[in-house]
């Protein structure tokens, strides 16, 4: 597998996602409508200023669960092969425990798992 192979695999994505997308230009009917550019909430018309700036905390918290997410997205295949690596995999799960713990510490010392 050398480079070769990845060109052939971007090209092919290139191809087949230009295809996917021109004949879904062809298929569909396209309407120029006002009513589609406008904010769309559960029904219910909006009213007064429908741009409003939410508090950062939110997307903080939202990061860091996507952080511990990620955690376990990682723990996974560590577990599979734990046992045949031995010692070596334990140091790396501790050490990497212990990073994600610094962050947690630095997110709670900054307030963002706080709640609003």
């Amino acid at each position: 597998m050398g480079a070769s192979s990845m060109l052939v695999l971007i090209l092919a994505a290139l191809f087949f996602s230009s295809i996917a997308i021109l004949v879904s230009k062809l298929i569909t009917k396209s309407t120029k409508n006002p009513q589609k550019g406008q904010p769309y909430e559960c029904g219910v018309p909006t009213t007064g200023k429908t741009w409003i700036q939410l508090n950062v905390g939110y997307y903080l918290f939202a990061l860091i669960f996507l952080i511990f997410d990620v955690e376990l997205v990682f723990l996974f295949p560590w577990a599979v092969v734990a046992k045949s690596v031995g010692w070596f995999a334990f140091i790396e799960i501790v050490i990497f425990f212990f990073i994600l713990f610094i962050g947690f510490l630095y997110a709670h010392k900054k307030g963002a798992l706080k709640w609003v």
